[in-house]
């Protein structure tokens, strides 16, 4: 299975994909590009690093959203991608690739899905809200992506306790490493092993 990886910062996500099917983990995975919406971004050398094909497309380099539609369907298209994932990708997708890559497009979420996410809800903000409100466990959600912000089925959660001492930026990180780093591996996993059927909005994992 090919995939495509979309990435705004630092690719840590990335990375542990990367390490998994080096390591022999995801044998049916095909990693044959990075895209990323910033040149400056971390994960460009990670890519580099691997001897993975990568680009930058930057939506602030288009006129308006139809031309930078039409180049990341494009770049996904001549990649020959059948799964698309947003690992950290910050920018919002266009709905010709949402259109074309219907229930072939993951992405990564910091909290549990439908807490805290939404229009806005990205990078260090989940936590924040997360904090701010009480809750005692948080965790990230992997979702199929469609026209709406973190609205499309959800296929995979894993949840942590928050500590009392907790900030954003701990939280940030222990769910990252614990939850994130688990969870989006294995979707792609069980996507590429043909484990995954979508139905009214519902994610379903046969065994």
């Amino acid at each position: 299975m090919n995939v495509v990886v979309l990435v705004s910062g630092g690719g840590t996500n990335l990375q542990a994909i990367i390490d998994q099917v080096n390591e022999g983990v995801m044998p049916h995975v095909n990693l044959v590009k990075v895209i990323s919406s910033a040149s400056e971004a971390y994960a460009c050398r990670r890519a580099e690093n691997n001897h993975i094909p990568f680009c930058v497309i930057s939506r602030k380099t288009f006129a308006n959203m139809q031309a930078y539609d039409e180049a990341m369907l494009t770049a996904l298209t001549d990649s020959s991608a059948d799964l698309v994932v947003l690992a950290g990708f910050l920018s919002l997708l266009g709905p010709k690739v949402v259109s074309a890559f219907s229930n072939r497009i993951i992405n990564i979420h910091p909290s549990l899905i439908p807490s805290f996410c939404g229009k806005g809800m990205y990078g260090i903000r989940p936590h924040e809200a997360a904090l701010a409100r009480g809750v005692k466990v948080s965790g990230a959600t992997v979702h199929f992506v469609n026209e709406y912000y973190d609205e499309g089925p959800i296929l995979l959660q894993k949840s942590i306790e928050i500590d009392e001492n907790d900030t954003p930026q701990s939280l940030q990180k222990r769910i990252m490493l614990t939850c994130e780093q688990e969870i989006l591996p294995r979707a792609i996993q069980l996507i590429a092993d043909n484990k995954v059927t979508i139905e009214n909005n519902r994610a379903f994992i046969t065994k």
